[in-house]
């Protein structure tokens, strides 16, 4: 009974290891968000009290109009109250976040308080977070409207994280409809986060939109690009950077030049390696995994699984029609047996194997007694012969040999 309860007892620490995100993500927008508001105010003070002293100045000594000291001050009102707009604006955007770290919270304080693994109440803890992972590889799928169908019927909205990755989803097709907008747009409210980033995204969003100039073979179109490329990448960067150097030389090939790296260039397929990369620096930005929540979590139950023999040249009983076996192996399975392949092999420290094992000419171990049986329940099976129950092929039982385990 005490081994029982050991085994059924709940480790909440090892549980939430996967739920890093949860709370990461709300921390790392709140941030976000008091920045906005710090940045929001400086710039409306930096400008208001010279002006507001200006004023006041040019009042006291005459040198203004009425009017003209006026104006001034409805100008200041004026911005004030667009600030003030501002402000409640990203006041409900906090008291959002706020609302949505409190549900998560709640949501992984619940773990705490179930005693074991046996209790009907991890059942239900487990389901949510199985919704949460199912609506998280949604979106990262590009699947946003199921995403948030699924996310409302089972009630996680304040659990997943749809807007953050609808935004971002958005400009992925952008990117991959050849424009570079709202992938830029989204450099210009994260320029002091991007300083950190590793990834230089919005340098490479600058080469291509000079590219797509000069695939144009038009003058005037050249003329631009290169005032552009003088703005916006030898600007910022050192000119013996070798991307500027490879993408002036882009000004004397034609797109359909079969010569590296002005090939590689004008490839379409760099829109494709610039959304990979917005996704890239995107996640890095917001302390997102690289991968699905679901992969993850799949990789960790399928290394726990997998043995030497899931991926050994014999078929599974999954996919062998011959198969007299009931119990499919996950590892083994056709849907998830190239996915376990890369994973690291399960670390048993008891064996589980059965007492009398024996081992087939084709290299399959069973225990002896219980293959004979299963091999007499079949009937088919002649007198003094074995049947293989995962791969069909039958055998002499003098063919069988003892196994003795080290």
């Amino acid at each position: 009974m005490a081994a029982e309860l050991t085994s059924t007892k709940l480790n909440p620490e090892s549980h939430i290891i996967l739920d890093q995100p949860l709370l990461r993500l709300p921390h790392e927008l709140a941030r976000r968000n008091f920045k906005t508001v710090q940045r929001a105010v400086e710039r409306e003070k930096e400008y208001v009290l010279p002006a507001l002293k200006d004023t006041a100045n040019a009042s006291l000594s005459n040198t203004q109009t009425p009017d003209q000291t006026l104006a001034a001050l409805d100008a200041m009102i004026s911005r004030m109250q667009g600030l003030k707009r501002k402000m409640e604006g990203l006041q409900e955007e906090e008291k959002k976040i706020h609302n949505q770290s409190r549900k998560r919270i709640q949501h992984l304080e619940a773990l705490h308080k179930i005693p074991n693994l046996a209790d009907v109440k991890y059942d239900q803890w487990a389901r949510v977070r199985l919704d949460r992972l199912l609506v998280d590889h949604m979106l990262r799928s590009g699947f946003s409207e199921s995403a948030k169908q699924l996310a409302q019927e089972r009630g996680v909205e304040e659990l997943v994280d749809l807007d953050v990755f609808t935004q971002c989803q958005r400009i992925v097709k952008s990117l991959r409809r050849g424009e570079t907008k709202e992938a830029l747009q989204w450099c210009g409210e994260n320029k002091a986060a991007l300083k950190k980033s590793q990834h230089n995204l919005e340098f490479e969003l600058r080469l291509q939109q000079f590219i797509e100039m000069v695939r144009t073979q038009d003058k005037t179109k050249k003329i631009e690009a290169i005032a552009h490329a003088k703005r916006y990448l030898i600007l910022n960067h050192q000119a013996q950077n070798p991307e500027i150097r490879r993408a002036a030389g882009l000004l004397v090939f034609k797109q359909d030049t079969k010569v590296e790296p002005y090939k590689s260039l004008f490839s379409l397929d760099r829109w494709k390696e610039l959304s990979d990369l917005f996704v890239q620096t995107h996640h890095e930005l917001l302390s997102l995994p690289s991968q699905p929540l679901l992969h993850i979590a799949l990789s960790a139950g399928l290394s726990a699984l997998k043995t030497p023999l899931c991926h050994s040249a014999y078929t599974s009983s999954s996919s062998n029609s011959q198969s007299t076996s009931t119990s499919v192996c996950p590892i083994c399975s056709t849907e998830l047996n190239e996915l376990a392949r890369t994973m690291p092999y399960a670390h048993h420290s008891k064996s589980y194997v059965e007492s009398d094992p024996i081992v087939l000419p084709n290299g399959r171990v069973y225990g002896q007694q219980r293959l004979i049986e299963i091999s007499t329940k079949l009937g088919s099976v002649e007198s003094g012969k074995v049947k293989d129950p995962t791969t069909g092929e039958v055998f002499d039982e003098s063919d069988m040999k003892k196994v003795y385990i080290m």
